[in-house]
């Protein structure tokens, strides 16, 4: 018997192994191993100091096209979580001579540094971690080297360790134990991390198997790889235990007292021989306008020679198929990682149902017809944006998205107060209240900021402003949402006789007009206190018990009365002054009142009354503080936009001055960043201040021009930590108000890249970035509140293709929780409802 089961292992591997790539793996021009099919980046990207593992750094691995792994390095537990301590890179050492890339790790809270080594051998990689100092005591069986594995890509597959044969869970089901707070390594950056419910005890996973060996996914040559430890035990976790952005961790625990290379692994990932990838038509699932351009970007492996043609199909009413349009492809070159050709099909105007074959690959359908584009906003619009109602209950027909968040109230934030989303409490609270004291009537209005449930005040101000531009241009008079702020309850589908926009700017203004009455300013953020709470997936209003919290009441224990627990779930407001941002709420403020002039007067008034004194206020705490260059043109552009908003409120001729005074030096710095808003202004202006912007649409003109040379999509793609279509659709919003004053100038065909972009031709896949907008295929999964259960919340709309250094593109579709790809935002889609209403206004 052990010998049948032998020999199946031995088969097994020699089948799996005889798809390998004769290459070795060689290091590249870019700094990273690369073989066709395979590039292992090492430390590339690095971890950050903000929300420390972002699941991008490390040691990663693409495996034909997709990365599939991530994380590899020194860590201090065994599946580490999004706020666990991260090793600090202190330096990247390429040794072309020797073939290596070496880096230096510090955890500087346990003055304890390692170097990793990793060098190329035959079709794999040896890592070897070195230690000049033996661990320290309190890292002894704490601190080993992991690499994570993307569970979407690995999960039903089979694995074996040391020939025992498993299949990887589709859904967590592994061992834990609970082990006292006082074993666990230091793994947090000081703040209120996490409510035990007085256990004084944490979860610890337990392997789900251990050996030296181990074969992830000999059944699918795409994803199999083979690790090696020669000095230690290899133990396969599942991170989802303790979250569920967790991956599936390989690591191997650093031996106590030793120095030198204390272990080493080898890696190969299985390379299938002759593989390229394959084309990804880039096509917009929408569809298009009779009459508009029609351009497919295919996407192509460097490796893979392009064909002379593509073709269009047309499917028939009677579903027969048939060829309609063969065009000669376009070539137009390399674009990092991919090689990029173009389809032109803008002859075809005949309305019907249309795919694209290139090659073996073909499309999904889209439509050819005149009202396409007629509902692109109505899921945002009528679903994502009233689900994201804070301090309301939201229904839609049998289902309830979320109860009444926070009836409790906030907090303030003691001072000197680190939060875990990047805000801080600094040495005062600038308010008259007390830490911890409850400030009343601030639970009112407002909107979750994205995929968590607090109101990011920066974000709150850009929706209000977008609103009201929204209401403002193009009056939208749809109703199909049901909102009382008496019963302080939502419900989706259900008219009520008010324009939608409008009781979203209401909304959102309550909350801001609040912060600055209740406490003279706006907050930075009202947010969770406790990190278990800010991380919850659920119902909004389960994250605290609804009571504020009494510290004469034992822990868990609720007052005789019901009005008050002994639970510190309350959620916090952040206030230290920021007067950047007050200018920000003062221009939102400005335009708030206009909009709600005749619908709420009252709160139309205090908007426009808070709105002059924040001006005031701000500008004079600006002129005392010395400020950094980037925050002084952020304030500059906040203030042209302020003044231009309280000159539309009020007519008053010094506010038009300031305008124009603010305006023009701030278009030669940026003329991108202020120019939508020189635009904005045209309608209220003469005609002489038209003719003087126009030099500057003409430059705007020429950075369109370059885009086209830049990438092969001509927009703006972005290559930061956050995925870039919020500056494509702003982009967009720009060419539509643009072109609407200088059509002479800019032309409207830029408009329909943006579309195109959003919905389906792009790098990575093909699939609209918009939840179920998009003719077949739009993306599937998304980093929303409801993200641990793989879904999506119509309407939203994702960050788009995150860039990782060097030259990868990536937007999973199957993996919900990189939120800087798929975490739709409000300030972004309410951008997406802005763009979407210029742009059909520009059809019109």
């Amino acid at each position: 018997m052990k010998r049948r089961i032998l020999l199946s292992v031995v088969v097994l591997l020699l089948s799996a192994f005889n798809y390998a790539s004769s290459q070795d793996l060689q290091l590249n021009d870019l700094e990273y191993f690369e073989t066709q099919g395979v590039n292992v980046l090492v430390y590339n990207n690095l971890f950050t100091g903000g929300f420390n593992d972002e699941k991008n750094a490390g040691i990663e691995m693409i495996h034909h096209g997709v990365r599939t792994s991530q994380g590899g390095a020194v860590r201090l537990s065994n599946t580490p979580e999004q706020w666990d301590l991260v090793p600090e890179i202190l330096n990247r050492k390429v040794d072309r001579a020797s073939k290596t890339i070496e880096a230096t790790l510090r955890y500087k809270e346990y003055d304890f540094d390692s170097r990793v080594v990793v060098t190329p051998k035959g079709k794999g990689l040896e890592i070897a971690v070195y230690l000049d100092k033996p661990l320290p005591k309190a890292l002894e069986g704490a601190a080993g080297f992991n690499l994570e594995f993307l569970p979407s890509q690995y999960w039903s597959k089979a694995y074996l360790m040391d020939g025992r044969y498993n299949r990887f869970p589709r859904y967590v089901v592994g061992n834990t134990v609970t082990r006292p707070n006082s074993e666990k390594p230091k793994q947090f950056k000081g703040f209120n991390t996490s409510d035990d419910r007085g256990t004084g005890k944490f979860i610890d996973p337990l392997p789900l198997e251990t050996g030296r060996t181990i074969l992830l996914a000999p059944d699918e040559p795409e994803r199999l790889v083979k690790i090696t430890s020669q000095d230690a035990d290899l133990m396969l976790f599942d991170g989802r235990v303790l979250a569920q952005n967790g991956w599936f961790v390989v690591r191997s625990l650093l031996p106590a007292g030793k120095t030198g290379k204390v272990l080493t692994w080898t890696v190969e990932p299985n390379a299938i021989k002759g593989w390229t990838r394959e084309p990804n038509i880039g096509f917009s699932q929408v569809g298009y306008l009779p009459a508009q351009p029609k351009v497919a970007v295919i996407e192509l492996d460097k490796k893979d020679k392009p064909l002379a043609k593509a073709s269009l199909y047309k499917v028939g009413n009677d579903g027969n198929v048939s060829e309609v349009f063969s065009g000669k492809i376009a070539p137009w070159g390399n674009y990092f990682k991919y090689h990029y050709v173009k389809f032109d099909f803008s002859s075809v105007k005949a309305p019907g149902i249309y795919y694209i074959q290139y090659g073996n690959v073909k499309t999904d359908n889209f439509l050819i017809e005149n009202n396409v584009y007629d509902k692109i906003t109505d899921a945002t619009s009528d679903i994502w944006i009233p689900i994201h109602m804070n301090h309301m209950f939201v229904n839609e027909a049998y289902r309830v998205w979320h109860g009444e968040p926070f009836k409790e109230g906030y907090l303030q934030a003691p001072p000197n107060s680190d939060h875990f989303d990047l805000h801080d409490q600094g040495p005062t609270t600038d308010t008259k209240y007390k830490a911890l004291e409850l400030i009343p009537g601030l639970n009112v209005g407002g909107f979750f900021d994205a995929g968590d449930f607090d109101i990011e005040t920066g974000s709150n101000i850009n929706v209000v402003q977008n609103f009201v531009h929204t209401w403002e241009y193009f009056k939208p008079l749809r109703d199909q949402t049901f909102v009382s702020q008496q019963q302080r309850y939502v419900d989706l589908h259900r008219p009520d006789g008010t324009p939608d926009v409008l009781q979203f700017i209401e909304h959102g203004t309550l909350n801001l007009v609040a912060q600055a009455e209740i406490l003279g300013h706006m907050t930075q953020t009202l947010s969770n206190a406790v990190l278990d709470n800010y991380h919850h997936l659920g119902d909004a209003a389960s994250i605290t018990d609804g009571l504020p919290y009494n510290p004469n009441l034992g822990p868990y224990e609720v007052a005789p009365d019901g009005r008050s627990s002994g639970v510190k779930d309350d959620m916090w407001a952040f206030t230290s002054r920021n007067p950047n941002l007050d200018l920000r709420a003062a221009t939102m403020l400005a335009a708030a009142s206009r909009a709600l002039k005749g619908y709420n007067d009252d709160l139309s008034a205090r908007a426009l009354q808070q709105s002059k004194r924040l001006l005031k206020e701000a500008t004079e705490l600006l002129a005392n503080q010395p400020q950094d260059t980037s925050r002084r043109a952020w304030g500059a552009a906040a203030d042209v936009s302020t003044n231009l908003q309280l000159y539309i409120s009020t007519g008053e001729q010094q506010y038009a001055n300031k305008f124009q005074e603010l305006l023009w030096p701030a278009l030669d710095r940026n003329v991108n960043f202020v120019l939508l808003t020189a635009l904005n202004a045209i309608p209220h202006m003469d005609a002489a201040y038209k003719e003087k912007l126009r030099p500057y649409v003409v430059k705007y003109n020429d950075y369109i021009k370059g885009l086209d040379k830049d990438n092969p999509y001509g927009v703006p793609i972005g290559l930061g930590n956050w995925a870039g279509n919020g500056a494509i659709t702003n982009f967009g919003t720009t060419v539509c108000f643009a072109n609407q004053y200088f059509p002479d100038i800019i032309d409207a065909s830029h408009a329909y890249k943006v579309t195109s972009w959003l919905f389906g031709c792009h790098p990575y896949h093909n699939y609209s970035f918009v939840a179920t907008v998009g003719a077949t295929r739009p993306k599937a999964t998304f980093y929303g509140n409801n993200r641990a259960d793989f879904s999506f919340i119509p309407g939203n709309v994702a960050p788009g293709v995150l860039f990782r250094k060097p030259d990868h593109f990536e937007n999973y579709d199957d993996w919900p929780f990189l939120w800087g790809q798929n975490e739709g935002t409000i300030a972004g889609n309410t951008s997406y409802l802005i763009f979407g209403s210029a742009f059909k206004n520009l059809l019109k």
